[in-house]
């Protein structure tokens, strides 16, 4: 049993030298398609414009303001983790990208095209566009430039579609397809205008003369929209897994402009950050400058009211008496000044909440104006945190994502609790100013009892000190917010700026792309090859046949490249004369210690080399010693005739019908020791001649008179004569011709050949190519039945030749010379 499976795994394991050799036949395919492949990677690597990879780093810290109750649970990363994925959103936002491109003169674009290669000019133009941003411009048309002088080029436009583009407003008005035409010769510094465009060309100092001259090159105008698309194909990675320092890079053609593009975009990420943090500090200056403007003129004028009637009483100050007075008043109006900046405060908080219901990043937090109410900045922090994450899931959601409506449900919430909250801080706050009044209404009793012009003076004294003291509060809290945004620093920083220094370009890879077409150039053949086998329904070598049949194989007969049929009898000592008596040899086999054997030759259709094999294996019989007969059982489609040049006029056909003697049909042919029986005249039914009693009797008497019967018999796949005949046969040869014999018909035929347990059956290959290439047929049948014959003269080391020697002459040659 073990043996058993051994059998099978070597029968179903690859011959790798088969396989080899298989490949080696077709060398020159392989040179072919490795050269090919080699010379497209050559010229890739020459006419691809290189591509470099742009990068810089940013670190991005941590938000350690306020409470974080997950580091209480052990999650302390996860806020860490989370405000990283929020600031690498920020920074792939299209809004950031938008900012950054506007920031940058991308709108218009410099190009070359020379040696079918097109190469931006980025800051190596040799002219600039100069245009009026409020002129609205074409943008995506190609505008066509040369210099032809120093003072002089041409322009004209190329390319059909194109928007008008308010650089301005940064937006495209109108569809001007097919409507700019520009054709003509101008000259440098000329205004170029016309309905839907208005710009100048002029030199700059990259011009260098000759070598800009005559040159093909164009620019284009620019959409902000199409640049954001352009450039926002660059990546965002953390340098490492616990790292806040993330890596952002992009891939280009122009390291130059990718560099500058990248060096904007994080400086516009950190100015978007200090903007974010000083927006409290900016609310606060605006809101208390909005103050300032109705307080400076009440002050201004309470203190020209002041100043007049101290000239016209000629008073300076208050007496004692009035000047403790005085002193009372003066901290009742400032603490009712206090209370009223902090009530106009609440009042504007409370109608902002009403009327911004999406953000509230213009709103100006209580501690700036000196409010230290705790629960309402409890409120407003966690407003604005419920502004915050709402928007960051923005990012990543849409709004009508359940996640976003439930941080809308929040902050409703939220904002009702505070509208409340402010509601009772403006009650209780107006309880505190009535109260105040009421004190002050109690010393303006006090101050009624004083002289008039001392009462008069502390009036007007009265008004000026409160607002002077609204002013000089207002004053504090408007430096104070200045100082703070004066001293914000932004959160993150950016660590390695993008540079171009020693930068290597990342595409083309010109090793890896020769490396590939050499691999391609190796597939490319292999697949035709396997393919080719894959898809061949013929049959090509040893493993096909050892598939479909378990049949012995006698042997193989190499390709004919002679013209004659009977190749042995007129080259005796060509290698293909030597296949035919490897086969006689192996016949022998078969003989069964007889001295005599009827020998039947048959295949699957036409054309496979049945007459030939039979033609050939009668004359090497022959040529053996041996009296030999050849047989044409085809009886309609008698040919064998023709080959030696006899007639046919009398054969099987006449003996079996009657009309002609055994004596009679038998022929000489130009060999000694063959004769040959022809098949004679087509008859209308040779199936049922060949099973008359009459054939019996044909046969008896041949076998009597010949050592060897080749019997040459028609297709076994076409008509059943083959196995009438088969049972006078002691062997059956079966041929099947290499690259010809279809696998589905003599899988077909030969099953059906089996399952009748035809004895002595075997198989012969006919018209085996065997070069110095080949492998199957020649080596796999060559170790059992003569190997090596398909490898020529050289291969015979003189003991064959497919030449005739000199002055030689076959025995058909001198059949014919007689004739």
């Amino acid at each position: 049993m073990e043996n058993y499976i051994k059998e099978i795994n070597q029968e179903e394991s690859i011959d790798f030298k088969q396989l080899f050799f298989k490949f080696y036949r077709y060398w020159y395919l392989f040179v072919i398609t490795i050269f090919i492949a080699l010379v497209i990677a050559f010229l890739f690597n020459k006419y691809t414009e290189p591509v470099y990879k742009v990068s810089t780093t940013v670190m991005i810290k941590d938000d350690k303001s306020g409470f974080d109750p997950q580091s209480l649970l052990g999650l302390g990363n996860m806020k860490s983790s989370q405000n990283l994925e929020n600031e690498i959103g920020v920074l792939k936002s299209r809004s950031l990208v938008t900012r950054t491109i506007r920031s940058l003169d991308f709108r218009v674009s410099y190009f070359l095209e020379e040696n079918f290669m097109t190469t931006e000019l980025y800051h190596k133009s040799p002219f600039t566009v100069v245009f009026d941003t409020a002129f609205p411009q074409p943008a995506g048309l190609k505008f066509n430039i040369k210099i032809i002088a120093d003072d002089q080029f041409t322009l004209n436009t190329e390319g059909e579609a194109a928007s008008l583009y308010s650089f301005s407003r940064h937006k495209q008005l109108e569809d001007i397809s097919k409507q700019v035409s520009i054709n003509g010769k101008f000259n440098f510094g000329q205004e170029i205008k016309g309905r839907f465009y208005n710009f100048k060309v002029i030199l700059n100092p990259n011009y260098k003369g000759k070598e800009h001259q005559g040159k093909n090159m164009f620019f284009t105008f620019n959409k902000t929209e199409d640049l954001v698309r352009q450039f926002m194909g660059y990546t965002i990675e953390p340098i490492k897994r616990e790292s806040s320092i993330v890596e952002i890079s992009m891939k280009s053609s122009n390291m130059y402009k990718a560099a500058d593009f990248m060096n904007m975009l994080t400086s516009t990420y950190l100015k978007r950050s200090l903007e974010k943090k000083n927006q409290i500090a900016t609310n606060t200056i605006n809101f208390i400058d909005d103050q300032l403007l109705g307080i400076s003129d009440s002050l201004h004028t309470a203190e020209l009211n002041l100043q007049q009637f101290r000239t016209t009483n000629e008073v300076m100050n208050l007496d004692f008496q009035s000047q403790q007075v005085f002193t009372m008043m003066r901290d009742l109006e400032d603490k009712k000044a206090e209370l009223i900046v902090k009530n106009k405060y609440y009042l504007y908080l409370q109608n902002y909440l009403k009327t911004n219901d999406d953000n509230i990043d213009g709103m100006t937090v209580p501690s700036s104006m000196g409010i230290d109410d705790p629960v309402l900045t409890s409120l407003i922090n966690e407003l604005t945190r419920l502004y915050a994450e709402r928007s960051e899931a923005l990012l990543t959601a849409r709004e009508k994502n359940p996640i976003i409506a439930s941080f809308d449900d929040r902050i409703r919430v939220n904002k009702r609790t505070l509208e409340e909250n402010i509601k009772n801080i403006v009650n209780t706050s107006n309880i505190a100013i009535r109260d105040i009044d009421n004190r002050i209404n109690q010393l303006s009793a006090r101050i009624n009892q004083l002289p008039g012009t001392q009462r008069a003076l502390f009036g007007i004294e009265r008004k000026f000190k409160l607002n002077d003291a609204i002013y000089t509060y207002l004053l504090e809290k408007r430096s104070e917010a200045q100082i703070t945004r004066a001293s914000n620093m932004p959160d993150n920083e950016v660590i390695d700026e993008a540079t171009i220094e020693k930068l290597q370009p990342v595409s083309p890879k010109k090793s890896l792309n020769y490396t590939i077409a050499f691999m391609l150039g190796l597939i490319f053949p292999i697949i035709y090859v396997l393919g080719k086998d894959y898809f061949n329904d013929k049959l090509v070598d040893k493993k096909d046949l050892e598939n479909l049949t378990s049949i012995p194989m006698i042997g193989h007969i190499i390709h004919n490249t002679k013209e004659s049929q009977i190749v042995v009898a007129e080259y005796p000592k060509s290698s293909i004369s030597e296949s035919f008596r490897s086969i006689r040899t192996n016949l022998s086999y078969y003989a069964e210690n007889k001295d005599k054997q009827v020998i039947l030759v048959t295949s699957t259709m036409v054309s496979e080399g049945k007459t030939f094999t039979s033609i050939n294996l009668a004359s090497i019989f022959a040529l053996y010693g041996k009296k030999t007969l050849l047989m044409g059982y085809d009886l309609r489609k008698p040919k064998i005739y023709q080959d030696f040049g006899l007639t046919n006029t009398e054969g099987i056909s006449s003996f079996l019908s009657g009309r002609s003697q055994l004596k009679d049909i038998i022929q000489k042919s130009p060999l000694n020791n063959l004769d040959i029986v022809m098949a004679g005249p087509v008859p209308p039914n040779p199936a049922e001649l060949i099973a008359s009693d009459k054939n019996d009797e044909l046969m008896e008497g041949l076998k009597q008179l010949y050592d060897y019967i080749i019997i040459d018999t028609p297709p076994v796949g076409l008509v059943t004569d083959a196995f009438l005949l088969m049972k006078y046969a002691e062997v059956k040869v079966f041929v099947v011709r290499q690259n010809y014999t279809n696998k589905k018909v003599f899988g077909s035929i030969i099953a059906d050949i089996e399952s009748r347990k035809i004895p002595n059956m075997t198989i012969l290959v006919n018209d085996v190519k065997m070069d110095k290439n080949s492998y199957g047929y020649g080596y796999g049948y060559g170790y059992g039945y003569g190997y090596g014959y398909g490898y020529g003269s050289g291969y015979g080391y003189g003991y064959y030749t497919d030449d005739k020697e000199a002055g030689e002459e076959g025995p058909v040659d001198k059949l014919f010379r007689k004739s």
